[in-house]
């Protein structure tokens, strides 16, 4: 999307582009190197923005071709303002984006054969909530087939209550993801919020009868904690605390970019809880979802 930094007079803004998604391809691209190809698959329109927006993409080194754009809908946009004690607020317009079109071609054709190709599939709570429920059934139908095609999934249960229709929309969605994910990272005040989780042990639990091979629990500056084939870990890790905390935006996702990198590179899973965690606290305290190379 369009990102609209607001400053305190509401006049003007500095112009962004970025959504959960893309943080997390963005900065999972940084870390990865020559080591790996990153794909990132959305709709775009035919406007300027769309132009901006993918020029940026690629000067990531980010792979666009699994990108398209469509014949007249428009990129979503938000705008980020903070009031006096620095909280911030999100305006979305993205009810009509062409990202809502995403696996759909102008005769209603739903198709996957893009991702055939990947060895890993990423995809958020974010995804499914902006895409038609008869698309997200399509979608979780061809996950199975590539899942059994030895693919794997990762899934982070971004839980936005204004996407959705109802929150039992949400949650049953949610739940079915997780049913077909192999890395697990979702931040425990999303999924706290969409189950109702009396605690922290009750969702540990509700993890525990998913049979995800690899969870990790994201809980801000406390530290991830991890579950591998089920069994808790507890990694002799000191997880540093952020010192200096400027915006927390695009936190979890790039918590993701790092630790994928990471673990999808063959490093060992506190290795690469770490380097995820470090990641979140480089980018915390920069303003912005994403931050500039040089602070990487």
């Amino acid at each position: 999307m369009v990102e609209l930094s607001v400053d305190p007079s509401g006049r003007n803004a500095a112009v962004g582009y970025a959504g959960d998604t893309l943080n997390t391809a963005i900065y999972l691209k940084r870390n990865l190197g020559a080591e790996g190809e990153v794909f990132f698959t959305s709709v775009l329109g035919q406007d300027q923005f769309s132009d901006w927006m993918l020029n940026y993409i690629e000067n990531e080194d980010i792979n666009s071709t699994t990108i398209s754009k469509h014949a007249s809908l428009l990129p979503g946009i938000y705008s980020i303002s903070k009031n006096d004690d620095g909280d911030r607020t999100f305006t979305y317009w993205r009810e009509n984006s062409a990202a809502r079109t995403l696996f759909q071609s102008s005769d209603k054709t739903i198709d996957f054969k893009f991702l055939e190709e990947m060895d890993v599939v990423y995809f958020s709570a974010i995804t499914l909530a902006i895409l038609p429920e008869h698309v997200v059934k399509a979608f979780f139908d061809w996950l199975k087939v590539f899942r059994a095609n030895g693919g794997k999934v990762a899934f982070d249960s971004n839980y936005r209550p204004r996407l959705w229709q109802s929150r039992q929309q949400a949650l049953d969605l949610v739940e079915e993801a997780w049913q077909l994910t192999d890395i697990a990272v979702p931040s425990i005040d999303d999924e706290m919020e969409l189950f109702e989780d009396q605690d922290e042990d009750a969702l540990v639990q509700r993890f525990q009868s998913y049979n995800i091979s690899d969870v990790l629990i994201k809980r801000g500056d406390r530290g991830p904690i991890a579950l591998i084939n089920g069994q808790m870990l507890y990694p002799d890790i000191d997880f540093p605390a952020a010192r200096n905390v400027v915006d927390t935006t695009a936190a979890g996702d790039s918590f993701n970019g790092g630790f994928l990198a990471s673990f999808l590179s063959g490093a060992a899973i506190e290795q690469s809880m770490l380097a995820g965690h470090n990641m979140a606290m480089k980018v915390i305290a920069h303003q912005g979802a994403i931050i500039d190379k040089s602070h990487m």
